[in-house]
């Protein structure tokens, strides 16, 4: 028999122990996830130093770093969550979206192992990967709740209506509010990654530079986005002082942009609460680790609107979000055979 056979007479499950591997861009981590919810190891070796030097991610750096650590960090999961890989019932593993080398990585160690073992295969989508960390985040959780997206990749409002179904409110129409960060971090003279340091810089700065609110008469879905006119005023301000031979105050300037990309997504967030009447708001990707966002949102959301906020570790990039998200996935049969390829680019409600 072989595997692509074995797949529709597999068991699932009522309390599974998933390995869950991550690869999508410079991190390679892998997880041990129980039922979806209990993390018992979580394990990221990230290559984010070697990055550094560049400015940026460096895809083939990325890959190669995978293809080395990947074997340690599995071995590493397993001992910390105290079981050996006959313990496992089924590999989850992000298909994308993300750096097609660097998934490819991930898929193919993923693919081994799981014919190895004889156990599911899961394929999983990093952004509802990312989703899907408010489920560690509140044990209890469930659905419907509204979703800030505010990731690298993409940026989003949506409403979780269930386990498996989402509407997007609305989405970035260019740049996510993570790249943003990225750019306007790089014309500031800051070191990659550019999230945490612009947040650093930021703090020492006052929201005293004017900059323009985006989307000015938009006719289409109010809770849309568009960062590229943002990072693109921020770098026009900074160059053109430049240029008069003024200095400028990097820390102003962070403070000033780090309020305008994130006030929105509060905004458009609670205006989603009012629409809709749901009164849980989760927030998820990286973005999610800014202090300014998880403070601000605290303050304006009050007591009447419950707040799931995951740990900073749990916002960034990690197998334990793609354990829970295999779980779900798990749970309804999704498996895919050796087959299963890489995908640089997928959907949101894929």
């Amino acid at each position: 028999m072989t595997y692509k056979q074995k797949i529709q007479g597999f068991e699932i499950k009522e309390n599974p122990l998933i390995l869950a591997i991550e690869t999508s861009c410079d991190e390679t981590a892998v997880a041990v996830v129980k039922n979806g919810r209990e993390v018992l190891a979580d394990e990221i070796i990230s290559s984010a130093s070697q990055h550094a030097k560049f400015g940026g991610v460096v895809p083939e750096i990325a890959s190669r770093s995978h293809t080395t650590v990947i074997l340690t960090a599995t071995k590493n999961a397993l001992k910390t969550a105290g079981v050996t890989l006959n313990d496992i019932d089924a590999i989850a593993v992000t298909e994308g979206a993300g750096l097609l080398g660097a998934l490819l990585v991930g898929t193919s160690f993923a693919k081994a192992l799981a014919y190895s073992l004889g156990v599911p295969l899961v394929p999983v989508n990093h952004i509802r990967g990312h989703m899907s960390a408010s489920y560690i985040a509140d044990k209890e959780l469930k659905p419907p709740f509204i979703s800030i997206l505010a990731s690298g990749g993409h940026t989003a409002i949506a409403v979780v209506k269930d386990y498996y179904n989402i509407e997007i409110l609305g989405q970035t129409k260019d740049d996510a509010v993570g790249e943003a960060f990225d750019k306007v971090a790089r014309v500031l003279g800051l070191p990659y990654p550019g999230g945490p340091n612009v947040e650093r810089l930021a703090k020492d700065g006052k929201n005293n530079v004017k900059l323009p609110k985006m989307l000015k008469n938009y006719d289409g879905s109010p809770y849309d986005f568009s960062y590229s006119g943002l990072k693109t005023a921020v770098i026009n301000y900074v160059h053109n002082e430049t240029a008069k031979g003024v200095e400028i105050n990097k820390a102003d300037v962070a403070c000033s942009f780090q309020c305008s990309a994130i006030d929105v997504l509060i905004e458009k967030a609670l205006k989603a609460v009012k629409q809709t009447g749901i009164k849980t708001v989760a927030v998820s990707g990286g973005v999610g680790a800014n202090g300014y966002l998880r403070e601000n949102l605290k303050k304006q959301a009050g007591d009447k609107i419950k707040l799931v906020i995951p740990e900073k570790k749990y916002c960034t990039d990690n197998a334990s979000m793609i354990g829970a998200e295999g779980y779900l996935q798990y749970k309804k049969g999704n498996f895919a055979d050796l087959t299963l390829n890489a995908r640089a680019v997928l959907p949101l409600e894929y």
